[in-house]
């Protein structure tokens, strides 16, 4: 017998105290980086008109968006706003119950998007502003796509 044996090496256990670090780091990138939809669309998705003039919207949080194309059920075009469908005489009700979500200060900067189906009628938008005309809601946006995207 020798007075030297070789030992077996074992490889090391690996260290799993930082794994819940990283989960955690990860869960919060998905939750700050991905974004909820917040309206299930019960219209046909409106294929947008193409404007030269396009701008972003800021303050996300501001906006209040009417959905206006061809109902998935019905014949003609339908308005949706939030997760229903609604009348032109139902558009008041909607917008006041939209004012007291924000407080003074930022109702001054609230504003309506209007999505609209290219092939909607004019008179169905035309009755929508009129509607937000006589709520005194001015500040108003039509949704486009800038010419060249699709």
């Amino acid at each position: 017998m020798s007075k030297f044996r070789k030992k077996k090496k074992e490889t090391p256990v690996i260290s799993t105290a930082s794994l819940p670090d990283i989960v955690f780091m990860l869960l919060f990138f998905f939750m700050v980086a991905t974004s909820m939809r917040d309206t299930d669309l019960l219209i046909k998705k409106p294929e947008l008109p193409t404007a030269s003039e396009v701008k972003k919207l800021e303050r996300r949080s501001l906006v209040s968006t009417i959905y206006v194309g061809k109902s998935n059920e019905q014949i003609g075009s339908q308005i949706q706003v939030n997760d229903k469908i609604i009348k032109i005489d139902e558009i008041a009700a909607w917008v006041l119950s939209e004012r007291e979500k924000h407080n003074k200060q930022e109702l001054a900067y609230k504003l309506t998007s209007i999505k609209a189906d290219k092939e909607v009628g004019l008179g169905i938008i035309m009755d929508i502003k009129e509607e937000l005309r006589k709520l005194d809601a001015l500040n108003v946006s039509f949704s486009a796509l800038k010419d060249g995207e699709m």
